[in-house]
């Protein structure tokens, strides 16, 4: 994981760096004082979606929290994983969709909230669920929603910099030039942090997937898993994936995906058995995967890794 790890490092300092460079050239042209103001403003909105962010989950997944007696083997399954993890258990959700997923999310680890959907639970057996459990808990464990949060900020600034500066820049020909410059690398900025902030959630998605394995769960049991929620989120009608939309990023994986991915896992079920199994899993470690050109784009805008290269790491963890 060390790997892993070194990436987010570069990635942070990258980004930090970017804000930095476009500060240094606002100071150089024009002064700070807009950028102060719209720092100011990016933070308190942050602020503002750090204390509401929760209940608006709660509200666009119609998640409502299992009682006392309610659930008890799913209870025991996150109350176990909580354990291992060595963090507190969070509060256990419901979301009332038909769309088979899971997700974490809350503003601290004593916050933390585990939802599993209507739709996962008559899908997935027990050593599958936990395993997707697993990968949530570890989202909590390593506070990467937080991470995000914080990182997302960085692009948040920038766009109202570049917006700043375009259309409402210096009324003096040379200083309106000056401001159309600023907002223009601003924008630039902008388009290059967001792709890396969907880069670091795709890294997030690996570290939650390799957390589930430290946690005790198989591979083989988070592949099938993965492999079955493509293909229960293959079937839902495109109208009600579109509900969806604006979670996609907390789900274990990419829902408006499902029909392209569908086709490459097909091909890793050699038995034709609905599962992938630590064989199967064996007999794609020795392959080498490429992407084409489509598919390498369409993992550069997506919250979430390519599933043919995140399996094909879930096979490289299974007898390390």
């Amino acid at each position: 994981m060390w790997y892993l790890k070194l990436r987010m490092y570069i990635l942070v300092a990258v980004l930090f760096a970017i804000v930095y460079a476009m500060v240094s050239i606002i100071s150089y042209k024009l002064g700070v004082t807009n950028f102060y103001f719209y720092l100011a403003l990016s933070f308190v909105l942050m602020f503002i979606q750090y204390m509401v962010g929760p209940k608006l989950v709660e509200w666009s997944m119609s998640v409502t929290y299992i009682k006392e007696g309610e659930y008890p083997e799913l209870r025991q399954m996150v109350e176990k994983l909580a354990m291992k993890a060595n963090i507190p258990a969070p509060r256990i959700g419901i979301a009332h969709i038909t769309i088979p997923n899971a997700f974490a999310f809350g503003r601290s680890i004593k916050d933390g909230r585990i939802c599993v959907t209507q739709g996962i639970m008559s899908l997935l057996n027990k050593d599958e669920l936990q395993a997707v459990l697993g990968h949530e808990m570890t989202h909590l464990k390593n506070r990467d929603v937080l991470t995000i949060t914080l990182l997302s900020v960085i692009p948040m600034i920038l766009y109202r910099i570049a917006w700043q500066f375009l259309f409402f820049g210096g009324r003096r020909d040379k200083s309106q030039g000056s401001a159309a410059l600023v907002g223009l690398v601003a924008f630039i900025f902008y388009f290059v942090t967001n792709l890396l902030v969907l880069y670091a959630s795709r890294i997030r998605e690996h570290f939650a997937d390799k957390g589930s394995v430290d946690l005790g769960n198989n591979p083989s049991s988070l592949a099938t898993a993965l492999y079955k929620l493509v293909y229960g989120s293959a079937r839902i009608p495109k109208d009600e994936l579109k509900t969806a939309e604006g979670m996609k990023a907390f789900f274990v994986n990419d829902p408006s995906r499902a029909l392209t991915e569908l086709r490459d896992l097909r091909e890793l079920d050699l038995d034709r058995s609905g599962t992938i199994s630590s064989n199967e899993l064996d007999a794609l470690q020795r392959r080498a995967v490429k992407l084409n050109f489509g598919d390498k784009v369409m993992e550069i805008f997506s919250t979430h890794p390519n599933m043919l290269k995140r399996i094909k790491r879930l096979s490289e963890w299974q007898h390390a």
